[in-house]
């Protein structure tokens, strides 16, 4: 099946080949820092850690308390994760395959 994102552009084909050309975390890191602002970087890896630990069945509570994100925040990825694209998804499933 193939997907077609409503943000599709030029531009973001370009920053997503970017992104793809990076090969270690060190990469990683020197790229985002460049790229994004310390609230931007801190405010996805956020969603990304609320969104594992909604995959591993915590409850919301549990969640506020050990990130510090709102109910909204974790609502929000909650909704992604159930009625999203499946990128989510798609990445912690293949997280975990890596970790077994």
């Amino acid at each position: 099946m193939s997907y077609t994102s409503k943000f599709e552009s030029k531009e973001m084909d370009k920053l997503f080949e970017a992104i793809l050309s990076l090969e270690t975390k060190e990469e990683c890191y020197r790229f985002f820092e460049d790229l994004c602002t310390i609230n931007e970087m801190h405010a996805m890896a956020l969603r990304f850690h609320v969104a594992r630990l909604l995959s591993m069945k915590k409850t919301y509570s549990d969640i506020e308390d050990e990130t510090m994100a709102s109910t909204a925040t974790i609502s929000r990825i909650n909704k992604c994760l159930v009625y999203g694209s499946e990128g989510y998804r798609m990445v912690l499933d293949r997280l975990s395959e890596e970790e077994k």
